[in-house]
């Protein structure tokens, strides 16, 4: 059975993490999303709002399996469920400088692994969860956001607003 791990933040999980999503589910047998905890980042949402995004949001794929991590290597996660391979986004000329550095370093941990890269269509390639938390609040803000998350997101970010 081939299986991967595509892991993030999922800070909120965007239109692009989902496209990710589809592939991931389209080319493996089983893929575990999996939320990887930093706890030295400031998160928007706790970890168990997100993990109901991802499971709501991937709820019409078979093989993929909803899950989270924390103070470990991704790539000891991934041996851990499993995997074979770690897939990940490259989305721009940054993205690429790093995720590279990663997976060779990956590659001196595990060698067993190999990362799978994928580049996202044209539409989604700017979208990020940086990106989307960074629109949210000008006048106009939900007109934009709504077009790069799910709906339930797109609430839970109008619902902050009246906190």
């Amino acid at each position: 059975m081939r299986t991967a791990v595509y892991a993030g933040s999922f800070d909120p999980v965007t239109h692009g993490h989902l496209w990710m999503i589809g592939e991931g589910a389209r080319l493996f047998d089983r893929l575990v999303v999996a939320i990887g905890e930093n706890p030295d980042k400031r998160e928007t949402f706790p970890l168990e709002t997100r993990l109901r995004f991802l499971r709501d949001a991937t709820r019409g794929h078979r093989n993929v399996r909803v899950d989270h991590f924390s103070h470990r290597f991704l790539i000891d996660y991934a041996a851990s469920v499993g995997a074979r391979y770690v897939l990940r986004g490259i989305r721009n000329s940054a993205d690429y400088t790093f995720e590279s550095t990663m997976r060779n370093v990956n590659g001196d941990l595990n060698a067993g692994i190999t990362t799978i890269f994928l580049f996202p269509p044209r539409e989604l390639a700017e979208v990020s969860s940086s990106f989307v938390r960074g629109l949210v609040g000008p006048r106009g803000w939900k007109n934009v956001v709504r077009k790069y998350v799910p709906e339930a997101v797109f609430k839970a970010f109008v619902e902050r607003e009246n906190w």
